[in-house]
């Protein structure tokens, strides 16, 4: 393991500032391209094939947000350089976490200056620390990093919400199956057939009842005459109207009368 060097440290920090991002910016380059060709399948009708790779895509992802993380704790550590030179066995607690992430996710990634990075923290705290480290003893690494570094297959939810997210964004006809078991798009579609029905019969009564009450409220019809008939208005009713205004009235009437027609025409439906 190389001695302390404190330039050297820094050096290799900025070193791995750089080539995280690098290394972040090819792999969404990559995965974009799988995401193209997952479109392609699903459009081809190929689901299975498609979920495999997505899980593909899942794994990447969570790789790509633990070099995030990296990177974070790279530049914490460049931020706080101050504490991470100080001459003790243990690291500070404004640094700890970021020396913990690097010592312990760093062989899970393919950068050689993270690597050295690693040799140089490990050398300069020791071997009984670095052990408690890579161990992961008392929960000492932060659990971000511990749950991008956690390998589990990705649950069926999560992968059909990835292809769902993909065939918006390529605009492929497919929707998430419905049924259990079932990983077909057909038959995602057949299932959606159902409710597209229904929602075309509740419009059609929406409008029909919109159409009758045109806003207004319809007189009440006797439960011992014809639906269909309704009763004039009496002539106290119309002599009261007449002595009140007459315009008014007639023009009350006429849409009274049209009303009436409109709602006897409905009724004979």
């Amino acid at each position: 393991m190389p001695l302390w060097n404190a330039p050297k440290a820094k050096v290799q920090l900025r070193l791995s500032v750089q080539r995280l991002r690098t290394l972040q910016q090819k792999k969404e380059a990559q995965a974009k391209a799988s995401r193209r060709d997952i479109a392609f399948l699903l459009e081809k009708g190929k689901i299975e094939t498609a979920r495999v790779k997505v899980e593909t895509i899942i794994n990447e992802d969570i790789h790509v947000e633990l070099l995030e993380l990296l990177e974070l704790y790279c530049e914490l550590l460049l931020a706080r350089f101050g504490l991470l030179d100080q001459i003790t066995r243990e690291p500070d607690p404004g640094v700890i976490e970021g020396v913990c992430a690097i010592i312990h996710a760093a062989p899970r990634t393919e950068l050689k200056e993270l690597h050295i990075l690693r040799d140089i923290l490990m050398h300069k705290y020791g071997r009984e620390f670095s052990v408690t480290v890579m161990e992961n003893r008392d929960g000492i690494v932060s659990d971000r990093v511990v749950r991008k570094l956690t390998v589990a297959a990705p649950s069926s939810d999560l992968v059909n919400a990835y292809l769902a997210e993909i065939a918006k964004a390529y605009g492929v006809a497919w929707s998430l199956p419905t049924l259990p078991g079932g990983n077909d798009a057909g038959g995602g579609k057949k299932a959606s057939q159902g409710p597209a029905i229904d929602a075309s019969s509740t419009e059609v009564s929406s409008d029909s009842k919109s159409e009758s009450g045109l806003g207004l409220s319809l007189p009440e019809i006797p439960t011992d005459e014809k639906p269909w008939t309704v009763k004039p208005p009496t002539s106290d009713a119309r002599t009261a109207n007449d002595s009140t205004s007459p315009p008014a009235a007639g023009k009350v009437k006429d849409e009274f009368e049209a009303l009436t027609e409109r709602f006897a025409a409905l009724k004979k439906r």
